[in-house]
């Protein structure tokens, strides 16, 4: 583990062995949770788990990590990998079941009462030979942003096709910029070589017909005329309708942009919704949301499938109050609060019905419409080795948009890495 969450947790059991010592009453337990929230997420943790402590009358601690998904993964692994025994559960994401499952406990007895009640598809994400590895906390999906306020002053239609959005955000750019907004942009995503840069090319490829990167039988796909395509289109953004700099952007740094009021068009995650109408955003009331376009007549949107969970360490100490922390976790109340709180999408069915949600929430019943167009990331078929293959593509993907060889070339190239690395089979 991290020199610095071992300090911190060393100095919080010395802490309570001193209360101890003079006859202080202390809590039952202390749980630690490690997880990459950020923003609000982190900020409101607190109240999401005070009902359980309450009752419980034990203690929760957040250990907070990088945003990067990737970071967190590897720092998982190792943590995992020594049977850190200081870390009671891990907050997941959707594709980290395969690689994982080991060392996490089975939840099927302790979650069935959720099971039932969870979408069907988020409960199997989670499954790994028969074993509940992870209790959904919330799904994911991403939309596209749109300031309905720009919209409207260029006479511009909400864009379907990606070609209408390049037509649109270069109109709104060049009225934008001439009107004094020198740093206006017209798209803003994430470039970066990251985790984030599969999600969002994933949703390209599949949008123009061009598969899964590699298909649900265990099929190589991703190098196609239609994927090349893909790439084509979106390597035109970069220095014209979005800047030079999205190819180091993550979530943050595109919301950065959008919430300055400096784009008229953002890919991103629910969450930003909630921060993107504050009140200390510049966008307040200006935007709405819709699906992500397609390539033409005849494709169809796609959303990457996201979301997070919440998985109870085998090597935890406290394991009965780890999963029961698990189980409210992913139960209706926290559920329901994360979704008004944070404008997280829940994963039982029937908040999405919820008069409270769909009132202090409104973006969340139609997000329904976004998560139907889900795609889930081939982290199923190619099990154990879907970092690597997730690597490879944003990378390939990154070399592409950078101008570093060809779509076409890069992709074949990619297709033979991905041959060599599945062998006889993954």
């Amino acid at each position: 583990m991290s020199f610095g969450f071992k300090n911190r947790f060393l100095r919080s059991a010395a802490a309570i062995a001193v209360l101890a010592a003079v006859g202080t009453p202390v809590l039952a337990e202390e749980i630690f949770v490690v997880s990459g929230a950020t923003g609000s997420d982190l900020q409101d943790f607190p109240a999401i788990v005070k009902p359980w402590e309450d009752k419980t009358g034990n203690k929760v601690t957040i250990v907070p990590m990088p945003s990067s998904t990737s970071d967190q993964f590897g720092q998982y692994r190792l943590w995992l990998a020594a049977g850190a025994t200081d870390i009671d559960l891990y907050q997941t994401d959707v594709i980290w079941a395969p690689q994982l499952a080991d060392h996490f406990v089975d939840l099927t007895e302790a979650g069935k009462d959720l099971i039932a009640a969870n979408f069907p598809s988020i409960i199997q994400s989670q499954t790994v030979n028969g074993k509940l590895v992870a209790l959904p906390i919330f799904t994911d999906a991403p939309a596209l942003y749109y300031r309905k306020d720009l919209l409207e002053k260029y006479g511009i239609e909400v864009p379907k096709t990606w070609d209408e959005l390049t037509a649109a955000a270069t109109k709104i750019q060049e009225g934008e910029r001439a009107a004094g907004s020198k740093d206006f942009w017209g798209y803003v995503w994430q470039g970066n070589a990251y985790e984030g840069l599969t999600c969002d090319a994933l949703e390209w490829v599949k949008s123009f017909g061009g598969g899964q990167i590699v298909e649900a039988d265990g099929t190589i796909s991703i190098n196609n005329p239609k994927a090349v395509k893909a790439l084509e289109t979106a390597t035109g953004w970069v220095g014209t309708i979005s800047p030079e700099g999205v190819l180091a952007y993550g979530e943050e740094e595109a919301r950065g942009v959008w919430q300055t009021g400096n784009a008229a068009f953002m890919r991103n995650w629910p969450y930003a919704y909630a921060l993107g109408n504050g009140d200390d955003s510049a966008v307040k009331g200006k935007f709405e949301v819709t699906t992500l376009p397609y390539g033409a007549e005849g494709d169809s949107s796609a959303a990457t499938l996201g979301g997070w969970n919440i998985a109870v360490s085998k090597y935890s100490k406290h394991q009965e109050a780890a999963v029961s922390l698990a189980v409210y976790l992913a139960g209706p109340e926290a559920q329901k609060m994360r979704a008004i709180m944070e404008t997280h999408l829940p994963t039982i069915q029937a908040l999405y019905d919820d008069p409270e949600i769909a009132e202090k929430s409104p973006i969340i019943p139609q997000w329904k419409n976004v998560f139907l167009s889900a795609v889930p990331r081939p982290s199923a078929p190619t099990l154990g080795k879907y970092n690597e293959v997730s690597s490879k593509f944003w990378s390939a993907v990154h070399e592409t948009l950078s101008g570093n060889g060809s779509a076409a070339d890069n992709l074949a190239g990619l297709e033979a890495d991905l041959t060599d690395l599945k062998g006889d089979a993954w």
